[in-house]
Parts: structure tokens; C-alpha cells; sequence
């Protein structure tokens, strides 16, 4: 049986997506209260939208819009 070989960023890509899927990004209509569930969030806008990011605990990710 022959082994099909990788290249080493497809490991890197499915943890990226295993983590995408564990902490889906919740879309709200406005993000005021959002942003203070945490100390660590951070507001930020990116491509014209406004994101709240949390390195420390990424499930409370959020989009406006």
C-alpha cells in the first residue's frame, strides 16, 4: 500500500478550519454590548466591517452586519 504524501501547510490549513468550526464567528446587528463580554476583546475593522476579537478566548468573536 502506498502512502499519498502531503505537502506541510494541508496539516496547517485543517487546524485553521477545526478551529473555525469549534468557535463559529456570531453576526450581529450591533456589537455595543458584545465587546464588553470579555477583558480581552478588541474592536477592529477590517474590509469595511467591525470585528470583535479575543485571542484569549476565541469563541467570542463577532461581526457586525
Amino acid at each position: 500500500m502506498d502512502f499519498i504524501e502531503f505537502p506541510l501547510t494541508l496539516p496547517i490549513i485543517l487546524l485553521f478550519l477545526r478551529a473555525s468550526l469549534v468557535f463559529p464567528m456570531k453576526v450581529v446587528a450591533s456589537i455595543k454590548t458584545l465587546k464588553n463580554r470579555h477583558p480581552d476583546c478588541q474592536v477592529v475593522r477590517r474590509r469595511g466591517r467591525i470585528y470583535v476579537i479575543c485571542k484569549t478566548n476565541p469563541r467570542f468573536k463577532a461581526r457586525q452586519g
